[in-house]
């Protein structure tokens, strides 16, 4: 009852401000304002309210809504952990295989494959100069600057 109350006067101030906004010859503003005053009485004729306030103050109805955003909050969970971990489905993973073997040219000759794929995906070992270690870390600083003139 209250709720109706409410929004019957919504409206009817809504549609005196689409009066006063008509009068100052702003048509097409005033006939927006009084579309939307119209909506809380068009709520309230089709039950659309007496529904609301009945969920509104119902348990069962709380608890459902608690159900939905339990669902919700578990289902995007799981869709972070999976863009994060990079999981998916077995499906992908094959179509991801075959897009990388196919991503050279398929008449490509075997050095510009890399030789065998184990063996490109790690990177190559440098020989070891001598000396002691920490004169290693700095020898590729010292080359460039002695390339330079440095």
């Amino acid at each position: 009852m209250i709720a109706e109350t409410i929004c019957s006067a919504v409206s009817a101030a809504g549609l005196g401000i689409a009066a006063i906004t008509a009068y100052r010859r702003r048509f097409l503003a005033a006939t927006r304002i009084a579309a939307y005053s119209l909506v809380p009485i068009g709520l309230v004729l089709t039950g659309a309210v007496e529904w609301a306030v009945d969920t509104a103050f119902s348990p069962t109805a709380w608890v459902g809504f608690g159900l939905l955003g339990g669902s919700w909050l578990l289902f995007m969970t799981t869709r972070a952990v999976e863009r994060r971990s990079g999981i998916t489905s077995r499906k992908d993973r094959k179509a991801a295989k075959t897009a990388q073997r196919d991503a050279v040219a398929p008449a490509a000759s075997a050095p510009s494959l890399g030789g065998s794929g184990r063996a490109a995906a790690r990177p190559a070992e440098r020989p070891k100069a001598s000396g002691s270690g920490a004169g290693d870390d700095f020898s590729d600083i010292e080359a460039i600057l002695k390339k330079h003139g440095i």
